[in-house]
């Protein structure tokens, strides 16, 4: 059985897209609180980090192409409502394109970063599956957050 780049843009989508109804429950004061204080993340920083980690996953790890990130500030990003839908939506399409180059090959199979996906298994399958499991988790994480800062679900 083989995943087509179709499919992997199918799940990538209806992760982000769960990331925008969730984003719907947020205005730009809301999405930047930390539900519990500094030890847990704001809405903003769960997405902002979300869509950095699929396409360092996707693009870095799984193609090979260098890719400027930095994980600290992730997690201590603002932002407004608008630009996280943006970010969302270029996060949708860029991972769409990199999953069709991802598909095409060649890809980066012995990047070492992919010794930490599961049970050893340094394969393309394993490395969009990672990216996917990584993704709705996090919409989790929003969904939670979003509860515990005590927006009104739509």
């Amino acid at each position: 059985m083989e995943l087509a780049a179709s499919t992997i843009a199918l799940y990538c989508r209806e992760a982000l897209a769960g990331m925008d109804r969730a984003l719907q429950r947020f205005d730009d004061e809301t999405v930047n609180n930390r539900p519990h204080g500094g030890k847990t993340n704001s809405a903003a920083a769960l997405i902002v980090h979300s869509c950095a980690a699929a396409r360092y996953w996707f693009e870095h790890i799984g193609i090979g192409r260098h890719v400027d990130r930095d994980r600290e500030f992730e997690f201590e990003a603002e932002s407004t409502v608008a630009e996280l839908r943006l970010l969302i939506e270029t996060t949708t399409e860029r991972l769409a394109t990199l999953a069709v180059e991802l598909d095409a090959g060649p890809s980066a199979t012995d990047h070492e970063l992919r010794i930490l996906l599961h049970d050893g298994d340094t394969s393309d399958g394993s490395l969009v599956l990672h990216a996917l499991e990584e993704l709705f988790q996090h919409l989790g994480h929003l969904e939670l957050t979003a509860d515990a800062v005590g927006t009104a679900a739509v």
